[in-house]
């Protein structure tokens, strides 16, 4: 009886899976205190971006750490000085999208989307603030379970699946894999 329904089985796999994603745009303001007074910013650049990613509740916090090197002049722009000050930051990233029937140990990985870089650096008295512009994009994977159809014999059903297919149909477009989670519950 190959070839009928009786042939056709359910089975679950489990496959590590993109579970969640998250996607944060965002600006911090630092104070730098040089060890001179400055007349004009001649510069400010960030370098030495480094940072870890770990889920936190519903959202995803990104760690890290950069330099903030600042070129100025002092003394009535007479000399200059290039100071380089370790800032410390985190950004939180809200996730977009999160399947919680996901299980086992969850790997969150963070992507700098854009680098740290300064905007603006204006003097303030005798210190300068610095206002730094970074993004970040953020997935969480983890184990989830599929229900596949599979049958005893695959040769007996070749001639169902060699038929001409139309890649070109609109159909695929509006599909929505959020909405089959429902379904599994």
């Amino acid at each position: 009886m190959s070839g009928t329904d009786k042939d056709m089985q359910c089975r679950e796999l489990i496959a590590k899976a993109v579970c969640g994603r998250g996607h944060k745009f965002s600006q911090m303001t630092h104070t730098i205190t040089p060890a001179n007074t400055p007349s004009t910013i001649l510069g400010c650049w960030i370098i030495n971006n480094t940072f870890q990613a770990e889920k936190v509740g519903s959202t995803v916090e990104v760690r890290g750490s950069y330099d903030v090197n600042l070129w100025y002049s002092f003394a009535d722009n007479t000399q200059t000085e290039v100071t380089r000050e370790r800032v410390n930051y985190t950004v939180v990233v809200p996730l977009s999208f999160f399947d919680k029937n996901c299980r086992g140990d969850l790997d969150v990985h963070a992507h700098s989307v854009e680098q740290p870089k300064c905007v603006r650096a204006e003097i303030v008295g005798g210190d300068v603030r610095v206002r730094v512009e970074q993004e970040y994009a953020v997935e969480i994977i983890g184990e989830t379970k599929i229900c596949v159809v599979v049958c005893d014999s695959c040769h007996d059903h070749k001639e169902d699946f060699s038929g001409d297919y139309d890649e070109s149909h609109d159909d695929f477009d509006d599909f929505d894999s959020a909405d089959l989670l429902d379904d599994l519950d």
